[in-house]
């Protein structure tokens, strides 16, 4: 087991601020400031740098934050495997995930609600970001599984297939561009777009799509750009843009009538959802059967 010192440790390095520790751990600013020094002392060196009220790890305490959560993983896999032997739903451990935003929000409720109730006792943590972000944290070992869209070349990385999810073009209902029902891939330079931030899978496909057939992403009218799927359909349903987003994230606006699918001829952006794990770190049984449940789900 971690002692309580390590533990307090990777909290502050991972928050690196004393304070935000303070209130996740409801440990006292004092208190951790004392189990850090102690740390400091066992190993003889300085683990964080101090400026003013902001601090960083030291090369030391890097080091030890990387070592410290390679040691986590070990432990959570340990306390799996052996519980698991004992009774299923006593198993314990912990499942830290990551998922790109259409994944996260629309795919995964179901299937953790599920997997907790047959094991739950295993701690769950999701993390909710864009693809670029997910492959990092998972590089970073925050994570130890991340769902995504799309390959990058890493060889650190293992990719499984997962789904299939489409991109459709979308506008308010109330919009002069819903009355057009369908378009021409060119015409989509005629209006108005919002677009996803970089590093999202969902604008990745878009330009990939977009230039094999000759247009380039900087050639659209791109008035807006917002963070999250979630913040591109309430725009949507405000204004007269034309915008891209997953089907399977606009169900409910399509039933009600507030979004409408445009369709552009001879136009389709199908994207491939993939498991990403760390080289290794693919045979933990707990990974194995969180994976196995998500693909039985489908």
């Amino acid at each position: 087991m971690i002692s309580t010192r390590h533990e307090i440790f990777m909290e502050v390095a991972s928050k690196l601020s004393f304070s935000k520790a303070s209130e996740s751990l409801f440990i006292s600013q004092p208190a951790i400031s004392k189990h850090i020094k102690s740390l400091e002392s066992h190993y003889k060196t300085a683990l964080f740098e101090r400026s003013g009220h902001t601090i960083s790890l030291t090369t030391e305490g890097q080091m030890l934050f990387q070592k410290l959560k390679e040691v986590k993983k070990i432990q959570s896999q340990f306390e799996f495997d052996m519980s698991i032997l004992k009774n299923k739903i006593n198993a314990k451990g912990q499942l830290k995930l990551g998922a790109s935003t259409t994944v996260a929000l629309y795919i995964l409720p179901k299937i953790l609600s599920s997997f907790h109730q047959q094991y739950p006792a295993v701690k769950i943590s999701l993390l909710n970001r864009n693809t670029d972000t997910i492959v990092q944290a998972l590089i970073n070992q925050d994570i130890d599984i991340g769902i995504v869209e799309g390959k990058k070349k890493n060889s650190s990385i293992v990719y499984k297939p997962f789904m299939q999810d489409e991109v459709v073009a979308v506008s308010s209902a109330n919009s002069y561009i819903a009355k057009k029902k369908s378009i021409s891939v060119k015409e989509i330079l005629n209006y108005p777009v919002v677009l996803r931030e970089q590093g999202s899978g969902t604008l990745a496909a878009l330009k990939y799509n977009l230039e094999k057939k000759g247009i380039k992403l900087s050639a659209l009218n791109v008035t807006v750009r917002l963070s999250g799927t979630e913040a591109l359909k309430n725009f949507l349903r405000e204004d007269d843009c034309l915008g891209f987003l997953p089907k399977g994230s606009i169900r409910k606006e399509l039933k009600d009538g507030d979004l409408v699918i445009i369709k552009i001829e001879d136009f389709e952006i199908i994207r491939d959802f993939f498991f990403i794990q760390r080289h290794g770190s693919e045979n933990s049984d707990l990974n194995k059967l969180f994976i196995k449940m998500c693909s039985e789900s489908l």
